[in-house]
């Protein structure tokens, strides 16, 4: 494995953004293994990041073992595409990574492209049970490989007072929902008039100002505090002040940010939408509800709040424990090879 190169394609926009990636953390493990690897593109412009990525693809053509592809379902989709045809014309082993809990719905949109993809892959890995059991109804062979969580960083904090401080971290962005927070908010605090909530997450659409308006119609601004996007190791650290974490999404894989509350010891309170059900144990290891359901969201929180799950973060920390680099290289080096 020392002498094989890679050239990894997605948002490799870490340092600019702040927005973390699993990309970053991926690409850091196998350089670790002794792997060559190569990342495009930090290009902010959308068009200049393709074209970046097609040259890069094109200029470590006689380079490159294996292309690893972050593949999304909303206009990466598309990058994905064109890298993925590129590397069949270059003879290039490519590796479709699929991210996204909207991405069955996008492979029956668009039949013709998602067959060009992934009948034509090395291989396609998925990070969860759920998209692996979505794409294989469709035909495609897959190769199911979790988000990889650097366990021993993650600091599990024993929350044995659980108190009404709720945590989110997500873009927003309407598939997020994060108006639902704002509503269950309003809902916890007529029993809780202490209750607060920290979001922590860029602002990408008009999700953000509808959220603010809610907010000021509920009279809440004092109970709620935006940061904007966090570097992760700063909203980790953030999230120490906090007790319960609260996941309000439409849509959904396996998001990074749920299995990394769920290392730090957050209970995890969650809509039950796409993948969210192949990563949390409803009462073993968090909770779920009905998407778009505050009074359910509300409800699942005073529960947890009133001590009646004590083991919930206990078990979610066991479970992730299962998505170290450890506990799963041997299933990378073992394509990679």
């Amino acid at each position: 494995m020392k002498n094989k190169k890679i050239l990894y394609i997605g948002n490799n926009l870490t340092k600019k953004t702040k927005y973390n990636s699993t990309m970053t953390a991926l690409s850091s493990l196998l350089k670790i293994e002794g792997y060559g690897v190569i990342l495009s593109s930090d290009k902010i412009n959308k068009i200049s990041r393709l074209l970046d990525m097609l040259f890069t693809t094109i200029k470590y053509r006689n380079k490159t073992d294996y292309l690893l592809i972050d593949t999304y379902s909303t206009i990466n989709f598309y990058y994905a595409f064109l890298i993925s045809q590129l590397a069949r014309i270059l003879h290039i082993k490519y590796i479709p990574i699929l991210h996204g809990g909207n991405l069955p719905e996008r492979i029956s949109q668009s039949s013709i492209l998602s067959n060009l993809i992934f009948n034509n892959s090395y291989k396609n890995i998925v990070p969860s049970q759920y998209l692996k059991h979505e794409f294989e109804k469709k035909g495609y062979k897959t190769t199911f490989i979790p988000n990889i969580l650097e366990i021993n960083n993650y600091v599990f904090k024993e929350r044995k007072k659980i108190t009404p401080k709720l945590f989110w971290v997500r873009a927003f962005k309407e598939i997020y929902n994060p108006t639902l927070a704002i509503n269950v908010l309003k809902l916890i605090k007529k029993q809780y008039p202490n209750a607060i909530l920290c979001m922590v997450g860029p602002f990408v659409d008009n999700s953000h100002r509808k959220t603010l308006a809610l907010l000021k119609e509920y009279k809440l601004e004092d109970s709620v505090e935006f940061t904007d996007v966090l570097l992760k190791e700063d909203w980790h650290k953030k999230s120490i002040n906090y007790d319960i974490f609260i996941n309000t999404t439409n849509f959904d894989n396996t998001p990074v940010s749920v299995m990394e509350a769920m290392a730090l010891g957050l209970p995890v309170v969650s809509t039950n939408v796409g993948g969210i059900p192949y990563l949390i144990e409803n009462k073993k290891d968090g909770l779920l509800v009905n998407k778009e359901n505050s009074k359910e969201m509300a409800a699942a929180i005073i529960e947890v709040l009133q001590g009646k799950y004590p083991n919930l973060a206990i078990e979610a920390r066991k479970k992730v424990e299962g998505f170290s680099w450890v506990a799963n290289k041997d299933k990378w080096l073992k394509i990679l090879t």
